[in-house]
């Protein structure tokens, strides 16, 4: 990878963008192998697909990973309740919606 200030062109700097694309979606592959391995833990445990104080948990986590970044923590949020929202459904795919309540 080229630094951002190190490209010289927009086509540079595009290649440079498609790769770091790849690698976010990479990423995404591996979170959603952790999230079929929830499903399956989630069984076992007997708990919902959705527990709101993990959720809560983890846009808190994200928003102080992105501040400390200096990305904007708003724009994260959004991203990641998008995210955790998708792979609640996923979740839900298998073990049906249940209790929402806050099992843990």
């Amino acid at each position: 990878m080229i630094p951002a200030r190190d490209c010289a062109t927009m086509a540079e700097l595009r290649r440079q963008i498609d790769l770091l694309d790849d690698q976010i979606v990479a990423m995404l592959t591996r979170r959603a192998g952790y999230i079929d391995r929830a499903v399956e833990l989630k069984q076992i445990e007997d708990l919902p697909a959705r527990i709101e104080t993990r959720v809560e948990e983890v846009v808190d986590n994200v928003r102080a990973r992105a501040t400390d970044a200096g990305l904007d923590p708003d724009l994260t949020e959004t991203l990641w309740r998008h995210l955790i929202d998708w792979s609640i459904a996923r979740e839900e795919s298998v073990l049906g919606a249940g209790d929402q309540g806050d099992k843990q």
